[in-house]
């Protein structure tokens, strides 16, 4: 995983009401643990054999 589409991410804080200067504060760290956690879930369905 490489990031994500930050513009969308902007467009969806405006959609929900959220300063963009607070959504663009937040995004960095918030980016950081979808990676993380994306990256994990990966990696635990490759460990898994097929069916």
């Amino acid at each position: 995983m490489l990031g994500w589409d930050m513009g969308a991410a902007l467009e969806m804080g405006r959609a929900l009401g959220i300063p963009t200067i607070a959504v663009a504060e937040l995004l960095p760290v918030i980016e950081a643990v979808m990676i993380r956690k994306t990256n994990e879930q990966i990696g635990t369905e490759q460990a898994q054999p097929m069916l």
